[in-house]
């Protein structure tokens, strides 16, 4: 073979090499884009990493088994609030449905948003820990020394005992941690003093 046909062949196999690299970059960048809200799916239908189910109402079966739950409370970086849980631990059985207690309060002179996340050790006891109702679904806001108790009820799947990881779990960990949150448009202004301006339109 010719130099010439050789170069040839050579570009052509760093064309081809070039377009490849191209590809699997954009769909590198394609992935990292659906990544995000495909993890947040997996965990909620699977319970991994210990994220609990919702539920709309309580179970109907109700198991003699009986199972404690410990309740713990924890703030992020930075966040001035004062968390704990009212109650360390709740003994209930299996299905049965649970009302727990959390207080926040709020030290300082200025109002404060945040949101809680959440997740229940250990890790198996997740896709079978429901809430029916509970303040980590939506934001709150506390004034300067507000205080507030804020619910969760919950139960235990009885679909637990039949699994093979999570059916001798006697002991399950429900975590809390709230993060500060940027307040609503409104309230940044009117905390600077500034009227919030509104569509009259």
């Amino acid at each position: 073979m010719s130099g010439s046909g050789r170069r040839r062949g050579s570009q052509g196999g760093n064309g081809r090499l070039a377009l490849g690299l191209v590809a699997v970059v954009a769909l590198m960048v394609g992935a990292s884009f659906v990544a995000v809200p495909f993890y947040s799916w997996f965990c909620r239908v699977t319970g991994f990493a210990g994220t609990t189910q919702v539920a709309t109402a309580g179970s109907d079966t109700i198991l003699d088994r009986e199972i404690t739950v410990r309740f713990d409370a924890n703030v992020g970086p930075g966040m001035p609030w004062e968390f704990r849980p009212e109650q360390r631990t709740m003994t209930l059985r299996i299905g049965e449905t649970g009302l727990a207690f959390y207080e926040a309060y709020n030290p300082t002179d200025r109002t404060i948003a945040g949101s809680a996340t959440y997740n229940v050790a250990p890790d198996a006891a997740g896709y079978y820990f429901s809430k029916i109702q509970c303040f980590c679904f939506t934001e709150q806001v506390l004034g300067p020394g507000e205080r507030v108790t804020m619910p969760v009820s919950f139960y235990v799947d009885p679909e637990i005992v039949d699994d093979r990881d999570a059916g001798t779990v006697t002991h399950i960990t429900l975590s809390y941690t709230f993060y500060q949150q940027d307040l609503p448009e409104e309230r940044q202004a009117a905390n600077r003093g500034a009227p919030a301006t509104t569509d009259t339109n």
